[in-house]
């Protein structure tokens, strides 16, 4: 269990968006927009390829640390990818200033119970059509997940993901204060 934890947390805490700025010669990805080291945040340097790389890297980080950890039990898995998710927030190699969590959020679910990633891109993607707000698609659908998980008869990952989602609204409370006051951007906006 501490194995599990130890090593999804080393796997999790790669900063992917931080690396991939860096090689590209953007500078440090901390010191533009919101500061965070997530896809989001590398898509405000206008380079597309990289923000979906960065995507793709933080959810795979989170499959492969649970799909490691599950050679040994259910138990590690479900340990490794908290420590996964914790790795991505709280990055030791940036002094614990990570991203958001929402791509190793999908990573993890993808590597632990693959059919709940169906009904969280549906729930995602139904909230952004109807709404625009990327971040509100992400909190409804992460919100959905534990009972998604319970409703499928898996509790202990239902557990997990209640801690999870609790993770990603304390990361996202900046953007529920925006979407609350109706100044939260929305995708496809343009910035004048």
């Amino acid at each position: 269990m501490v194995a599990g934890l130890l090593g999804g947390y080393l796997l999790g805490s790669i900063p992917f968006g931080y690396l991939f700025t860096r090689l590209a010669g953007l500078g440090d990805i901390r010191s533009i927009g919101s500061g965070n080291i997530g896809a989001t945040n590398v898509l405000r340097t206008g380079r597309k390829g990289l923000a979906l790389a960065t995507v793709l890297a933080d959810g795979l980080k989170g499959t492969l640390a649970v799909l490691i950890a599950m050679q040994f039990g259910p138990i590690a898995a479900v340990s490794a990818g908290m420590g996964a998710f914790l790795g991505h927030l709280f990055p030791v190699w940036l002094k614990f200033r990570g991203g958001k969590g929402v791509a190793t959020y999908i990573g993890i679910l993808l590597g632990l119970y693959p059919p709940a990633v169906l009904v969280f891109a549906a729930i995602w993607i139904l909230v952004a059509y109807l709404t625009r707000y990327s971040s509100l698609a992400a909190l409804l659908a992460t919100l959905a997940t534990p009972a998604v998980l319970w409703s499928f008869d898996k509790p202990l990952l239902a557990l997990l993901f209640v801690a999870l989602t609790a993770l990603v609204y304390i990361r996202h409370w900046q953007n529920i204060i925006r979407l609350m006051a109706g100044t939260e951007s929305r995708i496809g906006a343009k910035k004048t």
